[in-house]
C-alpha cells in the first residue's frame, strides 16, 4: 500500500490489493457493457431469462424437426408397403 516498498508486501496486504484490483476491474467491465446502474441485477436476470427462453425454443425446434422427419419416414415406409401389397388395387 502507500509508503510500502513493493518487496515488503505481506500476504494479507497483497490479498487486499488483489481483491481491490479485481473489484475495480469488474466494475469497469460492467460499466463498459452498460450494466453499472441500479438496475444492473435486474438487467442480468432479464438477460439470463432471455437466454433460457432462447435455449428452450431451440431445443423445441430440434425436437419438432426430429418428430417431423421421423413421421415422414414412417409414412413413406407405410405407403411403400401399401403399394407393394397392392392395397390400392392394381396399378395401371
Amino acid at each position: 500500500m502507500p509508503g510500502t516498498a513493493p518487496g515488503n508486501l505481506s500476504g494479507e496486504m497483497l490479498e487486499k490489493l488483489l481483491e481491490r484490483a479485481a473489484e475495480t476491474g469488474a466494475r469497469r467491465a460492467l460499466r463498459e457493457v452498460g450494466l453499472d446502474g441500479k438496475n444492473a441485477a435486474e438487467d442480468i436476470r432479464d438477460l439470463r431469462s432471455l437466454l433460457a427462453g432462447f435455449r428452450l425454443a431451440k431445443q423445441t425446434a430440434v425436437q419438432t424437426s426430429v418428430r417431423l422427419i421421423t413421421t415422414a419416414i414412417l409414412l413413406a415406409l407405410m405407403a411403400g408397403i401399401a403399394i407393394k401389397l397392392k392395397l390400392f388395387g392394381p396399378t395401371p
